[in-house]
């Protein structure tokens, strides 16, 4: 029975484990040629199992898929370009690129130091720009390609002592759109998902309170292979009239999330002063004000 994807190359950033070797396996099963891109490092970005990308890749190979393994950093520039060679130099073209690749450096804002700030925009918002330039080129030249990049309700809603994280999320959300625009002529699509994982990234969540550890337990039943279809049908030519969209995959849920746009407005002929809207603007607005939540508060069911 053919897949949905054969005949298609995809890369995979961050997929030596978790979500990402989740949607690996997903793409190769569903009939990709997949290269497997791991630098192999912790969760907060040092090294760890070199090894992570060519072991990812093994299995794959060893039930019956066709992977290459890759242990190019995406932060840089020249070594995100290696990735996207390997998938022309190996399998001859470049039709899915997901950016996955992902590390954590978590601080309360007032004690965020500028090298963490910048390790984290450098692997997620740098990175995803980095390989998604690289594709580019490629993708224009055969007019198709579909990118899918990971963000996060951290971003989309929020969450304590990430800032970092959350600036490159929702920084991947505009970077998102603006490909899909861009790029569009070319039949070119961009879209983003929002996994809810049990996940290395997951795994750090404080479990201080009894709210918390109960939000962590509800997580550890969203296994990442519940991401998978998502990315196969985005990547696939089912999904050609879908891009500069956001979801979000939530065990067996799929949500369609907003995007910014105005929601209420006030207009006055003679313009406004500062004391005018002091004494209109919190009455008007008030009630439509987004609250400071965290995803858990948006997402507050048990997953489906």
């Amino acid at each position: 029975m053919p897949g949905m994807l054969d005949g298609k190359v995809a890369i995979v950033t961050g997929a030596g484990q978790g979500v990402g070797q989740a949607i690996a396996n997903g793409l190769a099963e569903a009939g990709a040629a997949v290269v497997v891109n791991d630098v192999g490092v912790t969760l907060t970005g040092e090294n760890q199992n070199a090894s992570a990308a060519d072991e990812a890749a093994a299995a794959i190979n060893e039930r019956g898929g066709r992977a290459v393994a890759s242990r190019d950093s995406v932060a840089d520039t020249a070594s995100a370009g290696k990735i996207v060679q390997a998938a022309l130099d190996t399998f001859g073209r470049i039709d899915i690129v997901v950016n996955n690749a992902g590390i954590l450096r978590d601080a309360i804002f007032h004690r965020m130091t500028p090298d963490e700030w910048r390790a984290v925009i450098d692997v997620h918002l740098h990175g995803s720009f980095n390989v998604s330039r690289a594709a580019a080129t490629y993708f224009r030249q055969q007019q198709s390609g579909s990118y899918v990049h990971m963000t996060s309700t951290a971003g989309l809603i929020g969450n304590f002592g990430q800032a970092n994280y959350m600036a490159a999320k929702l920084g991947i959300v505009g970077l998102s759109r603006a490909i899909a625009m861009d790029l569009q002529r070319f039949n070119v699509r961009s879209n983003c998902i929002a996994p809810f994982a049990w996940s290395r990234m997951v795994s750090s969540i404080p479990t201080e309170t009894e709210a918390d550890k109960i939000r962590v337990a509800k997580l550890k039943q969203m296994t990442p292979e519940k991401i998978a279809p998502m990315v196969v049908f985005l990547g696939s030519d089912a999904a050609k009239d879908v891009s500069g969209q956001v979801f979000a995959v939530r065990n067996n849920e799929i949500f369609l999330m907003s995007q910014p746009r105005p929601i209420r407005g006030l207009h006055r002929g003679g313009g406004w002063t500062p004391e005018a809207l002091a004494d209109q603007l919190p009455g008007a607005f008030g009630p439509s004000l987004t609250p400071l939540e965290r995803s858990a508060d948006v997402f507050s069911w048990d997953p489906v």
